[in-house]
């Protein structure tokens, strides 16, 4: 009996080996990518490019692509809400500041940069292998579901929108102000003609 129970242990030790070094190189691929946002959004956009393709050539799997578009609205709302909800919790840890007297908090994401763009692109990268089997082209008539997500994605995003100017935070760097350092007094002075 134990023989038996060896042998397994001693076969599956090369294959979990090889799936640990595939992992931890592929860790270390998408940490070297990490400071590179914008060439990252680049590719992600190819492989939404391709998918978009596939499926307009296929005419067929909306009902993938529809799940797609449900879940990357749920992965948007993560990507634009606080850390820390002041509307769920009511505590006196860090809240984003109310009025123009609080001490500045930096916005801090639910759900940050990277972690929005590595699920979005690995959906989008199993969305089309899934368009390779037939059993998941569903039948259905696509503008229904397109004008459902519309209406869906217009009344999710109205209530974020809402949340944001009611507790007024801005999840973007745009518009906002930025630490300039100190002002040299030498350079003013010396450029004096006395």
């Amino acid at each position: 009996m134990e023989g038996i129970g060896g042998d397994n242990g001693a076969g599956a030790a090369p294959v979990n080996q090889f799936w640990h070094d595939v992992s931890r190189r592929f860790q270390y691929f998408l940490d070297k990518t990490t400071p590179h946002a914008v060439y990252r959004w680049i590719g992600s956009f190819v492989v939404v490019l391709i998918y978009i393709l596939r499926v307009c050539y296929i005419q067929g799997f909306y009902i993938i692509s529809y799940g797609l578009g449900i879940y990357l609205l749920n992965l948007l709302i993560g990507f634009l809400s606080p850390l820390v909800d002041p509307e769920m919790e009511l505590s006196d840890g860090a809240l984003l500041p109310t009025k123009g007297s609080d001490e500045f908090k930096p916005f801090i994401r639910r759900l940050p940069e990277f972690k929005f763009w590595y699920s979005f692109t690995k959906a989008f990268c199993i969305a089309f292998v899934m368009t390779f089997f037939s059993m998941f082209d569903v039948p259905v008539f696509w503008p229904i579901l397109l004008c459902y997500w519309i209406v869906l994605f217009v009344l999710t995003m109205r209530r974020q929108i809402a949340h944001m100017i009611k507790y007024k935070y801005i999840p973007f760097n745009t518009g906002k102000q930025k630490y300039g350092g100190k002002k040299s007094y030498a350079s003013s002075s010396g450029s004096r003609g006395d």
